[in-house]
This record gives C-alpha cells, structure tokens and sequence, in this order.
C-alpha cells in the first residue's frame, strides 16, 4: 500500500461545504447575492479568445488596477488563486515544525489546515462574545510563536474590531512576530475601517493584509485574491507561489472588477440591506444573530437539536445553510445573504421552526 507522509495522514481534511442536491439554493460559501460587474465579465470573455499562453506571472495590468485604487505600491501587491494561496503559502513559508501559528477561537479554518501541512502547532485565542479579543491574543503569545492571524471582520462570525485594536496589537507585538490581517470581507466594513490605516501597516516591514475579488467582487469562480507585502516577505513567498496561478481569464476579470468600484459598491450597498434586514428578522423570532460587517450573518439557535431541527426544514425546502460544528458553534448556522426572495423562504422555514 502506498502511503503518504506521516504528517500528511495524521492531518482531518479540510471541511468542504455541503450544497445539497441540484434544486438546492446554496447560502453556505459566503458567494455574492449579485453578479460580478458586467465589465469584469465581457473583459474575462474577451480574454477567452486566446489561451494560447500561460498566464502573465506578474499579474501586471491587476496589481496595477489594484494599486491604483487603494492607493498602493504594485511591487508590493501579489496575487493568488484566491487569498488561500497567499496565506497557505504564508504559512509554509514562515513557520515550520516547533513553531506556532495563533489565530482566534472562531478564526477562518483554513488557517489551521495549512499551519498542519507545514507541521507548525495552531494556537487559538479566546474570543471576547464572538469578537477578536487584542488583548486575549496578547495573553496567547508564547516564544514559539511565529505568526499571528487576525480575520477582520470576522469568519463566521461577521463580527469587526475597529484598526485602533489592529493597531494597538500590532504596536504590542514582537517585531520578529508576522501578523497577518485577512480582510476577505473589507469591502462591506470599509466605511467603518479606513482601510489605508491597515496597508500602511506593511510599511513597518512584519505585517501583511490579504483580500479577494471572491466575495465584494462577485468573482469566487475566478479564483483570484490578492495581499498587501512588504519586499522582503513577498520575495520569499513568490518561491512558493505557482508562477502561473491565476488564469489569463481571471486576470482580465478581475483587473475590470477592481476599475469598477461603483458596481462593486452597489453590491455592498444592496447586499447590506438585505442582510440587516434578514439579522432583524431572525432577532424578532427570538434568534441571536451578532451584528455583520460582511456578506452573511451567524444564526445562534437556543440549542444544538433546534439548530440541527432547523438545518433540516430548511433542506426540505431545497435551502442549505452553514453548520457550524467544525468551529464548535453547534447552536450556529451560517447564512451567506442572497436575494431578497430567498432570504424571504428561509425566514419562513425559521418562523415555522421556532413558532
């Protein structure tokens, strides 16, 4: 029998969502209620008429889209295949066996798979009711530790921290200690957050900030994301990136999506609106749902069997949630915001449920 390295069978899968059957309406990846910007789409199309070559591995006219809008330095913008890429590449890169990397208790997931393939310990801190704790993290650093991972807003939670905390953390930290700001949902929390205060963080030289076009952007089948890095990180992290990472297609989409900030804006816009409107809903029905600064909300049932009650009717209806098991939030579902009309059938299953 063939056999793959110790470290490799030791590790759990990485937990893929369930989307049910071919009638089901997906609320469990977090993928936007609306669609990518109609010049991002004809710029992706366009591109398909030549696939001849590999893609550009400079990623030139989409860093420089990026850059141009955030008002950033494009050597020091790398791109992805989706933020993943870049933080699993992260990972590897600068951790390794003895060392550990400390997210929070209810951090991205992924954070924790890929700090097991570079057989680095996870760590999580304590969060503070569901919110990133600056100084819960503090309290978690140990000498062994080598990068410190803060996803804000938060995933699943959609809970946010003001930059003051990313800041103080920062300010607090050891020097030789990478922090990694993973802002997948910025784009939603924006308004709140002057997101300039947080990429000016990787000036100091040990902090680096990630995005995606996946969730604002509409473009999570594009498989392309991006990081903020000073020089000297992300010349170690492109030993690790695939030079070709993100397709000719995805790049011309993206560069597009990134141009048209009003349509990504409008999104937000409508995606918010929904979405409070929904978290104020399930509120009357006597639901816990912590306030969102992204594109989905964190349903708290009284209990695992009535969250578990509810996953059900809503499968019966062709609707599937997020269970939220996997980050022991048993009492948790988590629904990515889609539609007006289908956020409508999903509070009707709720209301039967806890009537």
């Amino acid at each position: 029998m063939i056999r793959a390295v110790d470290p490799i069978r030791q590790m759990a899968p990485y937990a893929l969502a369930d989307l049910g059957g071919p009638d089901t309406v997906s609320l469990a990846q977090n993928e936007s209620a609306f669609p990518a910007s109609p010049a991002a789409v004809a710029a992706g199309q366009a591109a398909l008429a030549d696939l001849t070559l590999y893609p550009d591995p400079d990623w030139p006219e989409m860093r420089a889209a990026i850059a141009d809008v955030h008002g950033l330095d494009p050597a020091r913008v790398l791109c992805g295949a989706g933020s993943m890429e870049l933080i699993g590449c992260l990972i590897r890169a600068f951790a390794g066996p003895g060392d550990q990397v400390l997210g929070t208790q209810y951090g991205y997931a992924f954070v924790a798979s890929a700090t097991a393939q570079a057989q680095a310990q996870y760590v999580a801190a304590p969060e503070d009711d569901l919110t990133v704790s600056v100084d819960a993290i503090l309290a978690t650093v140990t000498p062994k530790t080598r990068i410190v991972f803060v996803c804000n807003p938060g995933n699943p939670t959609g809970t946010l921290i003001p930059n003051g905390e990313i800041l103080r953390l920062r300010a607090a930290l050891p020097a030789d200690l990478l922090l990694v700001v993973d802002q997948a949902y910025a784009e939603f929390a924006d308004n709140d957050n002057d997101p300039a205060e947080i990429f000016a963080l990787a000036d100091r030289g040990d902090t680096v900030i990630t995005r995606t076009f996946s969730k604002a952007y509409g473009l999570a089948g594009a498989r392309a994301g991006w990081g903020y890095f000073p020089a000297g990180i992300a010349e170690e992290l492109r030993k690790l990136l695939n030079p070709n990472n993100i397709s000719t297609a995805s790049q011309a989409a993206a560069t597009a999506a990134m141009h048209d900030q009003e349509h990504m804006r409008d999104v937000v816009t409508r995606t918010a609106t929904i979405r409070d409107r929904f978290a104020q809903d399930c509120r009357d029905l006597g639901l816990s749902v912590p306030e969102s600064h992204t594109n989905f909300v964190l349903v708290r049932f009284a209990d695992a069997e009535m969250a578990r009650k509810a996953d059900a009717a809503l499968r019966a209806h062709d609707l599937m949630m997020r269970g939220m098991g996997g980050y022991s939030l048993s009492e948790c579902l988590r629904a990515t915001v889609c539609e007006k009309t289908v956020m409508d059938r999903c509070l009707a299953v709720l209301k039967e449920v806890t009537s």
